[in-house]
């Protein structure tokens, strides 16, 4: 059962990492000033040896230029300083002799300040660092053991990384590829555990508030696990069951007043929740014994958890074929991340049902809201989910004023894409999105093995790999719905396909937004435009983004529901309303066209229920899909 253990005090031996051909001793004492101290320490080093550090890191598709928050980079070999001179923005030729004259030590700082898990944080509360952040690449050692200790820790702090090694010893990895890709978590977090699928898992959560409920966390993270686990590996007693590959998993948590995202790892997972978002232990026993209703905001927790424990899978060992090896200089591109990332998004809400966490009526709320915020997106109609994939570098990561209007996001519309292949699999009685992702794996596996890797390790695939898959198990050919779903911008039958699982698709009357055709947000000043959306009403009135509305036919506007307050979409309204906006502190007079037609094109939001009156078929393949007794 889950278990939670007192932080110990650092230690500081550590003599089997710092044996280690390449070494790293990764300093945390200047933490009121945000900087891990590194010193590396090369046993053997090349003359002219060249050092560098990865510009982006795996699963977040930016070139992030980590190297910006490195300074003061010196070397000595036997005593003696080295010039180091830097070649271009990330690599650096120290001009050192050979092995022969000794280890090569370089020493340089790394400011940390950044709360994302992309990168380093470090201050009097808690330590966080990616390797890619903190240790520098040796040129031709990549491939050798690579060390690492720490020094510095405050008494009471204690470390969770998925790298194998402890305070005492120091943590060792094979190579730079396997030590980068091993994030470290330091402070007096919490800390618990539990086992599942027979692999011993770890959840440590920084920043906890007082009511935090652990045992909650940890129990339904279980839950999640052993769902996945079973579903890529086999149920337990079966003939072909596997076992994972890996033998420990860490789940890092920080918990802050504003924030949210996960960056998956090799065998652990690095997360970010509003801390309001927390499992809270209830004030009094539940008068039926049973656990309160999940919050939203603990429903959306769960649902990282699960999108990014998918990830152990669905892209660190299934992976994009153009990512076998990783080249983390620059921009390695790919249109598969509407597989890798979309397909994870379909699946993390569909095991929170098949886990029971939530039921089938607020899945179908998640559902319709990722379908909501792709139709949402007049970009849909311009950009394919494979160009979105390929175009991740340049504009997913970056959004603008702009994005609805020009962009997908393979998240979303990726969801969808598998949405729509597994129901349509369903319908046809000919198998499951399930069985395709099983046999994607099952061959990358064998694949692999074939060419010496170890077991249940995947390999790459190539989108060649999925359509072989969907055809082996729909036994027809699927070209035509990747060529239009995939490489396309239609929209997905996605009514049609629901109603065929007895679930109801209706749309809503249309919100505000969505007549006006723009993002808005009320502020003190009154509203402001973030964006207009292509072929509304906003962009034929000549609003643009950071316009702020001041009056509508001569009524001053506090918030954005005054517009129809004082007019506009009024189905008896007859009149342009005259508008006055200001625009870089210049006001601009505008024209609102009032009445129904005005608002003719708008749609609103898609809801979705379940359907308890469709027939026995369409019923049983409901609750095939979602995992859930009938309704």
């Amino acid at each position: 059962m889950a278990t939670r253990r007192r932080t110990r005090a650092a230690s500081v031996a550590a003599p089997a990492a710092a044996s280690a051909p390449v070494h790293y001793e990764v300093d945390l004492s200047d933490r009121n000033g945000h900087h891990f101290d590194v010193t590396l320490t090369l046993a053997a080093p090349q003359a002219m040896q060249l050092v560098s550090l990865p510009v982006w890191i795996p699963g977040s598709y930016l070139v992030r230029e980590f190297s910006r928050h490195l300074s003061g980079l010196v070397a000595t070999q036997a005593g003696r300083a080295c010039t180091v001179q830097q070649i271009d923005k990330c690599r650096w030729q120290v001009h050192c002799a050979g092995p022969e004259a000794g280890a090569l030590q370089l020493r340089y700082r790394v400011y940390a300040f950044d709360r994302s898990v992309r990168t380093a944080w470090l201050d009097s509360q808690r330590g966080f660092f990616n390797g890619t952040s903190v240790c520098l690449s040796c040129a031709g050692h990549e491939a050798g053991p690579h060390g690492l200790t720490l020094a510095g820790l405050p008494a009471g702090w204690d470390v969770a990384s998925g790298l194998a090694g402890d305070l005492a010893g120091g943590w060792q990895a094979p190579d730079y590829a396997t030590l980068i890709d091993h994030p470290f978590e330091l402070g007096a977090f919490w800390r618990g555990s539990f086992e599942a699928g027979g692999v011993s898992h770890e959840f440590v959560v920084a920043g906890v508030p007082p009511g935090f409920d652990g045992e909650r966390l940890l129990a339904d993270t279980q839950r999640i696990c052993e769902a996945q686990i079973r579903f890529w590996h086999g149920e337990p007693g079966d003939a072909g069951q596997t076992r994972p590959g890996f033998d420990r998993y860490v789940f890092m948590l920080s918990a802050v007043d504003d924030g949210y995202g996960g960056l998956e790892h090799r065998n652990s997972t690095a997360l970010i929740c509003n801390r309001r978002d927390l499992p809270r232990r209830p004030v009094a026993p539940p008068p039926d014994g049973r656990p309160a209703a999940a919050s939203d905001g603990y429903v959306t927790l769960l649902g990282l958890i699960s999108h990014e424990y998918f990830h152990t899978w669905n892209v660190k060992r299934l992976c994009p074929a153009e990512f076998a090896p990783h080249d983390l200089s620059g921009e390695h591109y790919t249109e598969l991340l509407w597989f890798f990332e979309g397909f994870t998004s379909y699946y993390d809400d569909l095991f929170l049902v098949r886990s029971g966490l939530i039921d089938a009526a607020r899945y179908l709320k998640l559902l319709a809201k990722t379908a909501n915020q792709v139709l949402g997106s007049p970009g849909r109609a311009v950009q394919s989910v494979a160009q979105a994939s390929f175009d991740a570098w340049i504009k997913y990561y970056r959004p603008d004023e702009n994005s609805a209007n020009a962009t997908v996001s393979y998240y979303t519309k990726g969801a969808l894409v598998a949405l729509a292949l597994d129901l349509t699999l369903r319908s046809e009685g000919r198998g499951t999105l399930d069985a395709v992702m099983q046999r994607l794996w099952r061959e990358a596996c064998a694949r692999s093995v074939a060419a010496g890797s170890a077991p249940e390790q995947g390999g790459p695939i190539s989108e060649a790999h999925i359509a072989a898959a969907l055809q082996a198990v729909g036994r027809r050919d699927f070209a035509p719905e990747l060529a239009v779903w995939v490489h396309g911008t239609g929209d997905l039958p996605l009514e049609r396909l629901l109603a065929s699982a007895a679930v109801g698709w209706s749309r809503e009357a249309p919100t505000l937004a969505q007549r006006l055709g723009a993002r808005t947000s009320d502020g003190p000043a009154g509203p402001t435009v973030l964006a207009v959306l292509s072929g509304g009403v906003a962009e034929r009135a000549g609003l643009a983004a950071g316009d702020e509305l001041l009056a509508l036919d001569g009524w001053r506007l506090g918030k954005i529901d005054d517009l129809t307050l004082y007019g506009a979409f009024d189905p008896a309204g007859t009149r342009t309303l005259p508008l006055l906006v200001s625009r870089d502190r210049r006001v601009l007079a505008l024209e609102l066209p009032a009445g129904a037609s005005s608002a003719a094109a708008a749609e609103g939001a898609v809801a979705l229920v379940v359907q308890p009156k469709a027939g026995a078929a369409e019923r049983r393949r409901r609750e095939a899909w979602l995992g859930t007794p009938p309704a």
